[in-house]
This record gives structure tokens, sequence and C-alpha cells, in this order.
């Protein structure tokens, strides 16, 4: 025990001059444990039958009802995982998580274009009316980013019923006078359509159907003649393309987005499910709390936000796993500031080291049934076969992706090199930025931001072009570890692997070294 002298505190009434307070032993100096991150440790080599990368499967759960061919997710944060990056990631085979630092129209509007993106049946196609005008047809070929996103063909309907159907080919060279015709002196009639009425109708039956026929969009209808949905040739040659995208039972691209656990947030991840959200993450930067527990609880008996699995994160220790998957959780998210943009454990003086947290948290989390994504940490592909091997399903990366195409910002110039802005969103910067559009307000925004202590900073990265390179090169790399580890399969590598301590020159000798780079 030590005592402690209070002297005239007044933020103490009526203190006693003394105080007595009981150490832990968990402060004893012999109780404090060593914990390791991945480049403490090296994967040990097994023997290996693998003859090439392509005998390597690396299918795995994102969460309890979510799998994935491949175990990367991109981070829900506003400098990497937006529409296009989600878009790319599904087809990869992956996912992406999109943030929360927008309004909930700006976040479901995007949960929206990529459920449209690549869709093998189209339940809610853009339609226009026979009596709307050429240049209203237009116009909803080019709203929320049709063009960009191969919008073509419009559906003629009257009371919900097919009666012709119109292509940009038909007015992409309108003039003024045909803009102001009606739609349905310009669309194909019905009765020239190519349609199908068997709703069960197999994407082979579809294609032939098309081929045969010279289209390239097949109404589906009903006995009725009602509109069921819509096939299209673009989508069916997606889904060839992209045989190994991550798709829902419609064969739309799967997608996940973060909310908070403020009150306003049940709303907001209400709207992401009807809105067609796969998947929703509650974003805070410690998991083990009583707001998130109790924001869990609420998500999972809410009759709308329980149709879809809901992830927990973020959390570093065995006993977080516990009470989270006791409140409802459907997957967990483990990493407290390993991120390269994050500075939590300088800043609050918390954390934990990656590897050691996911050796905490997974043997309970898996033998309950819960997958675990390793979230920060990640700076080479190696690292990613280290956190799969330590029992994660999946692994999230930001820096790593944030230099891409396909993550949001524009390309910049620094010192005559191409970089992106990469941010943590726990800093000044996105926290402004939410504050603006939550607010409509940039100097009430900045107020309210200024008494915050940031834990994240921001940073650049080398421009990388296309995410698609980067990502197979990673799944390349994880491959090999798999390979390296005796195994062709996730559980096999996790079941045969044996991790080894290396010392600070076993770390430069595992790098390049003695050599110039060239």
């Amino acid at each position: 025990k030590a005592t402690v002298s209070v002297l005239n505190c007044p933020s103490i009434p009526n203190a006693p001059h003394t105080l007595t307070m009981s150490y832990s032993r968990r402060f004893q100096d012999a109780d404090i444990k060593l914990r390791f991150t991945y480049d403490d440790v090296l994967l040990v080599p097994k023997r290996s039958g693998v003859k090439s990368r392509r005998d390597v499967h690396t299918k795995t759960m994102l969460s309890r009802n979510i799998a994935l061919n491949i175990p990367i997710v991109a981070s829900n944060m506003d400098t990497v995982c937006e529409c296009d990056m989600a878009i790319a990631m599904a087809r990869l085979g992956g996912i992406g998580i999109l943030h929360r630092f927008c309004t909930i129209d700006e976040q479901c509007e995007m949960v929206k274009r990529i459920k449209r993106a690549q869709s093998y049946k189209i339940f809610s196609p853009r339609c226009v009316g026979p009596d709307d005008t050429v240049r209203d047809a237009l116009q909803k070929m080019e709203a929320n980013y049709g063009a960009k996103y191969g919008i073509t063909s419009l559906v003629v309907l009257q009371g919900g019923a097919l009666v012709g159907m119109l292509t940009r080919t038909d007015i992409q060279f309108a003039t003024p006078a045909t803009r102001a015709l009606k739609v349905r002196d310009v669309m194909v009639p019905r009765e020239k359509l190519i349609v199908s009425t068997d709703e069960d109708i197999a994407p082979d039956t579809a294609q032939r159907m098309m081929h045969d026929g010279r289209i390239s969009n097949l109404p589906v209808v009903g006995p009725n003649g009602e509109l069921k949905f819509l096939i299209t040739a673009a989508d069916i040659l997606k889904m060839r393309h992209n045989a190994d995208a991550t798709v829902d039972a419609e064969g739309r691209l799967r997608v996940g987005a973060a909310v908070g656990v403020k009150a306003t947030d049940m709303s907001r991840a209400r709207q992401l499910v009807e809105a067609g959200c796969d998947v929703l993450v509650i974003d805070i930067a410690h998991g083990h709390s009583d707001l998130e527990i109790e924001m869990l609880k609420r998500m999972k008996a809410d009759p709308v936000v329980s149709k879809v699995d809901v992830i927990a994160g973020n959390i570093c220790t065995e006993e977080a796993a516990i009470d989270l998957i006791e409140a409802g959780a459907d997957g967990l998210k483990v990493g407290v500031g390993p991120g390269s943009i994050c500075v939590t454990r300088k800043v609050a003086g918390a954390g934990y080291p990656q590897l050691s947290a996911l050796f905490d948290v997974c043997p309970r989390a898996n033998a309950l049934g819960v997958p675990v994504i390793a979230d920060g940490g990640v700076k080479l592909s190696g690292d990613i076969s280290k956190g799969i091997a330590a029992g994660a399903s999946t692994v999230m990366l930001g820096s790593l992706l944030a230099g891409t195409d396909q993550s949001p910002g524009a390309v910049l110039v620094k010192d005559g090199k191409k970089v992106k802005v990469v941010r943590g969103m726990a800093g000044y910067g996105a926290n402004l930025a939410k504050g603006e559009k939550e607010t409509g307000n940039a100097k009430e925004a900045l107020d309210n931001i200024l008494d915050m202590t940031p834990e994240g900073v921001e940073g650049i990265v080398p421009y990388k072009g296309p995410v698609e390179g980067i990502v197979k090169a990673l799944v390349g790399g994880l491959r090999s570890g798999i390979s390296y580890c005796g195994a062709t399969t996730i559980p096999g590598m996790q079941k045969n692997c044996e991790f080894v301590r290396i010392t600070a020159a076993g770390l430069h000798e595992s790098g390049h070294h003695d050599v110039a780079k060239m």
C-alpha cells in the first residue's frame, strides 16, 4: 500500500488529509508481460507439397454469414474507401467498408451505387415514362454518376407494366428539337422487344437469348406484363470477368458500412440496411466500452438492423472479445494503435502490440465461430501472412490502399513525385470535414473540434495506380506464406504454423541488405 497526502485540494471537498490506495500486483515489474508485433517474429517454413500458387486457396469468412475469396478488407477511412474502392475490392473477392464521416444520405447513396454497379438481376432499373421527354430521359441517364457507371438504357414503364426500352443510342445525338419529343416517339416498343417470363432464368440461358437476339437488355416480366427485373449483357460480362467477386444471393456486389454509437447512429444503421448494405461495422477506437456494448445490443434487437451481420471493434483482449460476442457480435475488429496514421499509443499511452492482440483474441473468438479482422499494422504482404496465421480471418488495410486510383482524393505532386493524402479518422482533418457536413458551417465545425485531442495524423503516400495490381501482389505474398506453412488453405495454415522470435539483427537480415537497391 502507498499513502498519498492531499492538502487543500479544491476538487475533493471535505477531503481527509491523506488517502490510502492499494496497488494491484499487475503493476509489479515481474508481472508486466512482453507482447509482440509483426516485426518481432517469422513463420517457420514447413514441408510443403504445393507446386504452384494456383493450388493455394484464400477463401475465408468476414463475419458469421459473409464469405470472401480473399481476406482483404478496405478500411472505413475517408481517404481509403468510398464507392470506387468498394466496387473494386468486391470484384477482386474482398470487400470495402464505407466510412461514416459523411451524412446518412451520402453513405446510403454510396451503398445503392455499389449494389447497382454489378447485378445479375436488376430489380430496380432506371425507369422513364412514355410521356416523359427525351430531355428527361437524358437527365435520368446522367443522374447520380450514371455515365461513369455505364448506365446506357432506361426501361419504359406505364403503371408498372413494360411498354418499351430506351437506349443511349436512341437519343445520344438528340438536337434541341428532338429533346422535346416524347419518349414513346423514340423508344423501342414492347412488341419489338425480346423478353422472358422465367423468373428463375439461369445466366447461361439469358446469355444465349441475348446472343441469338443480338440484344444487350433482357427484361423479365410477370403474367400481367409487369416488369420483374432486368438482365443486361454488361452485367453478365462482369460476372464472367469477375468470377471470384464477393456477391450476394442476387449477384450484386457486397459492401459494408461503418456506424458510430450516438443516438442518431441507429437511424443510420436502419437506413443503410434498407439501402442494401450487407454488413455493419461499429466504428469506435475503444470497442470494449459500455457505449459499444449497448449499441451492439440495440442493433441486434432491431428488426431491420438484425437482418445483417454486425462487426464490433476495435479491441485487443480476450475479455473484450467475450463481452462483445455475448452482446451479439458477428465479427470482431482487432487493433488498438497499430495503424500508420494512428497515434493513440503516444497520445493516450494505451494500446497493444498487434500480433499478441490476435494471439489473445482469436482462440476464444474462433472457438465461438466469430471471425476476426486484423486491423492495422500491415506494411508488407508478409505481415498479412503473420496476421492470418495468428488466427485472423481477414486483414483490414488503410495506407496500403490509400495511394491507388480507387481511393478518394486527388493525385498531388510533392518534390516531383506523385502522392495522395491519407489521414486518420481521429485526427483534425477528418473531424473538421465531418463537422462541416453535419453543420453546414465551416466556422462552427472548427469551433467544435478546437477542444479535441487528436489521435490520428495526416500524411502522404506514394501514388500507386490501380488497386487491382496492389491487391494481387499482396494476395500472392499470402499464398506463398500459406505454402511455406505446408498448407493450401487458411485453416490449414493456422493449424500448421509455428512462429519464431527474431532479434533486431534478424529483422535487418530479413530485408535487402549489403546491396544498393535499384
